[in-house]
């Protein structure tokens, strides 16, 4: 029977993910998927980042059972994102994809018979396409100060440093580490998905740390933008939560992520 691990972030995988049921703290969209077939996990399990606009933060059960791959993802509302070990100790699951389904994955199951029952999961062998890999996206630009679109934070780069970044990513910290708040690049202003809004701050605890940092940091609600697509974030996002800093610089709930980076160009 195949082990289970627990990682914070689908960034994380690495070779001894092979073959293994991986509980991963990432949203369930085609990116962590991706990362996850290309590691070689035998199944896997995500957040459902609050679901969200178009079903965004479960896309990746499609995904999986065309690869073959038994895939589910635990409620967000459950259990903290970035964090697979409170995802497999207190997660209950919301949705499972028909290859998991088979296997007894349902709502309502805790996650660690989820992860159980999908020991007994046969390797998938379909190659995922490298066409699904999160893209940077220049949004606008203004007096020299670029809108950058990250489908995930980890395209951020010290390019970056002294423009404004709209992501696709959640707006926690990955495992909890104030560094990942901003990787050490000074932006000018960032915007990422409240996934629905988890519990202990797991999709907030940016914010707070951004202030202290002095950067205007701001949330769009996951019902208004696909979660892992920056694109989304800012033609259709809508302000649910911003830090001191971002409140400063004119944001507040209910404005448009457009309308607020209108603001910060000045």
């Amino acid at each position: 029977m195949a082990d289970i691990l627990t990682l914070a972030s689908a960034t994380q995988l690495k070779d001894d993910a092979v073959g293994k049921v991986a509980v991963i703290g990432s949203q369930g969209t085609a990116g962590p998927a991706l990362w996850a077939a290309r590691a070689g996990v035998r199944a896997v399990i995500f957040n459902d980042a609050g679901v969200g606009k178009d079903n965004a933060g479960i896309t990746a059960l499609a995904y999986c059972q065309e690869l073959g791959m038994a895939a589910a993802c635990i409620d967000a509302r459950t259990a903290r994102m970035s964090d697979g070990e409170d995802m497999l100790a207190r997660g209950v699951i919301s949705h499972a994809n028909a290859l998991a389904q088979s296997l007894g994955v349902q709502a309502g199951q805790s996650c660690g018979d989820a992860a159980d029952a999908l020991r007994a999961a046969t390797q998938f062998s379909r190659e995922p396409s490298a066409a699904d890999e999160p893209q940077r996206h220049l949004l606008t630009q203004r007096n020299g100060i670029k809108v950058w679109g990250l489908d995930t934070g980890g395209l951020m780069t010290e390019e970056d440093a002294g423009h404004i970044l709209l992501t696709g990513s959640h707006g926690g910290l990955v495992g909890g580490d104030p560094a990942s708040a901003n990787r050490g690049v000074m932006f000018r202003a960032i915007i990422h998905n409240d996934a629905g809004i988890g519990p202990d701050d797991s999709t907030t605890s940016r914010l707070p740390v951004l202030d202290t940092l002095g950067i205007p940091a701001a949330l769009v609600s996951a019902a208004s933008a696909r979660i892992s697509d920056a694109q989304s974030t800012y033609y259709d996002g809508y302000l649910s939560l911003v830090n001191d800093t971002a409140r400063a610089a004119g944001g507040s709930p209910g404005m448009s992520a457009k309308d607020f980076v209108d603001k910060l160009l000045g």
